[in-house]
């Protein structure tokens, strides 16, 4: 079926569910009629400032105190039910300005010669507006709940990596590293997705469609490849989108394929387990270059960005110990056909693409500790560590695996880190400082994020957080071919303090 009839079928199918409905709802003073119809509107108006604490090396002058982002955002999220349909509708509008960081940034694309990309301004890197959300939910009989449209499932228990939370791809553009929810930043995909209660089990199984309808750059994770502030350092300012194209019409990578998942939640005695399997597309984007083509010649002049199709079976497992007043969680999922680019040094990732399996888990404590005394809280602190890792199977470095195309780093056999993060609570939760950190602990350098938020009233809040990073080594130059830069020398000189402010209604 074409995308254009898929995409009708679904407004079509929303539609239908709206015939369903009542034509009217006579409201009563708490919002909900005799027959238990109603309608909330809700949402929030937020502004970002972000400042740069380091000098930034791709730019001539000083950046070190410069805007980098001022930004907002309106969100409207709207609930209804109307008969025998709950709906669930939410909707976005970002735009930002063009500090005088983010022109000295899009000037550099006129000297790396990086002019004629996808994106125009610099400011399209940024500018939004997308409706998030879009669902009716229904129930077939006690057991069965259905919901369709446009929506978000989490499967998995990570925070800042993800295992088995790989339906969705994130949207990385516009920030990459700040503290912020998921669900802020996850994109959305068109579903259908049931719910069936197994009481007998004590579980439930969840099961998903997802027919193709969704956007290009509604696949996989959506990085700054246009040259702004996030791209990975030393390509702030080099415009990718001008030498490369974004390719969802591959066929390992096809946007219109369907994929799906089913998960199986249950209880066994005092621990919560689920088992799932997933079809999906890759979260990271790999590079079909131009050199060593990958079962399509790419149209980009040095490679395309694919997102090849994976499966993920994944398992779930979390309990209560008492004996040391923690909530214990791990998590492990098998890839299978995971896509890595090949070539390091000079040739930069782009000698082909290779499949290998890999493992990925994580290892989970939460806590909440007693700081009242040591620190004057006002009740325990909410703490969290987490190890996350990634073993590529029957790896060989023969196989010559690049870390991330455009880098000459190879790939380790394991990616370890280790991360934690804890909140505390003044003045009866209205003042919450927080901490997280991470350790790249097979490769060097790491992060830590100290914040604090604040709630003014009922409506307003405010949060304050800077973003440190440190690493063993980061690029010089474009395309520099030095084997040691890994993860965290993405993010070499860009330390930033950022500002929110939020006004919830």
């Amino acid at each position: 079926m074409r995308l254009d009839n898929r995409r009708a079928l679904a407004a079509s199918m929303a539609v239908g569910l709206g015939m369903l409905c009542k034509p009217g709802l006579g409201l009563a003073a708490d919002g909900i009629d005799d027959n238990g119809n109603y309608f909330r509107l809700g949402g929030y108006v937020r502004g970002w400032a972000a400042f740069n604490l380091q000098d930034q090396p791709e730019t001539r002058g000083n950046d070190r105190g410069k805007l980098s982002m001022l930004r907002g955002s309106i969100l409207l999220d709207a609930d209804a039910r109307t008969g025998p349909i709950k709906w669930k509708a939410v909707g976005r509008l970002d735009r930002e300005v063009k500090t005088s960081y983010l022109d000295d940034l899009e000037s550099l694309r006129k000297t790396n010669g990086t002019t004629g990309g996808d994106h125009g301004s610099i400011l399209n890197n940024y500018n939004n507006e997308d409706l998030r959300e879009f669902w009716g939910e229904f129930k077939a009989g006690d057991r069965t709940t259905f919901r369709l449209g446009k929506q978000q499932i989490v499967w998995g228990e990570s925070d800042f990596f993800h295992a088995m939370d790989v339906v969705h791809g994130y949207d990385l553009s516009w920030r990459l590293f700040f503290e912020g929810e998921n669900e802020e930043w996850r994109k959305p995909l068109w579903l259908a997705s049931v719910k069936v209660d197994v009481p007998e089990a004590d579980g439930q199984i969840h099961a998903y469609l997802r027919p193709g309808l969704d956007r290009c750059k509604d696949i996989g994770n959506t990085y700054d490849v246009g040259g702004g502030r996030w791209f990975f350092q030393p390509y702030r300012g080099f415009d990718l989108t001008a030498v490369t194209k974004l390719d969802c019409d591959h066929p390992e990578a096809d946007q219109d394929d369907w994929t799906g998942g089913i998960r199986w939640s249950g209880t066994a005695g005092s621990l919560d387990y689920s088992l799932a399997y997933i079809r999906a597309f890759a979260a990271d984007p790999v590079a079909n270059s131009a050199a060593a083509p990958y079962k399509k010649a790419p149209k980009g002049a040095l490679f395309d960005r694919i997102y090849p199709q994976i499966d993920v079976f994944g398992a779930t497992v979390s309990g209560y110990s008492a004996t040391f007043d923690t909530v214990f969680s791990a998590e492990i999922a098998y890839t299978k056909d995971q896509p890595y680019n090949v070539g390091t040094g000079a040739l930069l990732g782009l000698g082909g693409i290779k499949l290998k399996d890999t493992i990925t888990t994580m290892l989970r404590a939460d806590k909440n500790l007693n700081l009242q005394s040591l620190l004057g809280t006002n009740r325990p602190s909410f703490s969290s560590v987490q190890l996350f890792d990634v073993w590529v199977r029957d790896y060989e470095k023969s196989d010559d695996l690049a870390r991330l195309f455009a880098f000459g780093a190879p790939l380790p056999e394991h990616n370890t880190i280790l991360t934690a993060f804890t909140v505390l609570n003044y003045a009866g939760d209205t003042i919450n400082p927080g901490l997280a950190v991470g350790v790249d602990l097979t490769n060097g350098g790491g992060f830590v994020i100290p914040s604090v938020e604040v709630v003014l009233g009922d409506k307003w809040r405010m949060k304050a957080e800077a973003d440190l990073f440190w690493n063993n080594g980061s690029a010089k130059t474009l395309f520099d071919p030095d084997r040691s830069v890994q993860l965290f020398g993405y993010f070499a000189k860009n330390n930033q303090f950022t500002l929110r402010l939020t006004r919830q209604f």
